[in-house]
């Protein structure tokens, strides 16, 4: 299964069994997908994580 990087256009090996909402990482551009979709198989950039700051 290969997906296209939306950063760089990369096209990415997805390991067998991955899943929707995992987070994989482009070996070419080194961004920090979400994989949304399996058929057809998508990735989008992962949100950033944010600091709550105890909220």
């Amino acid at each position: 299964m290969q997906a296209e990087c939306p950063e760089c256009g990369a096209t990415i090996a997805l390991p067998a069994g991955t899943m929707a909402n995992e987070i994989v990482a482009c070996p070419d551009c080194g961004a920090e997908l979400e994989v949304v979709n399996l058929d057809p198989p998508t990735l989008a950039l992962a949100p950033e994580v944010e600091e709550d700051w105890g909220e």
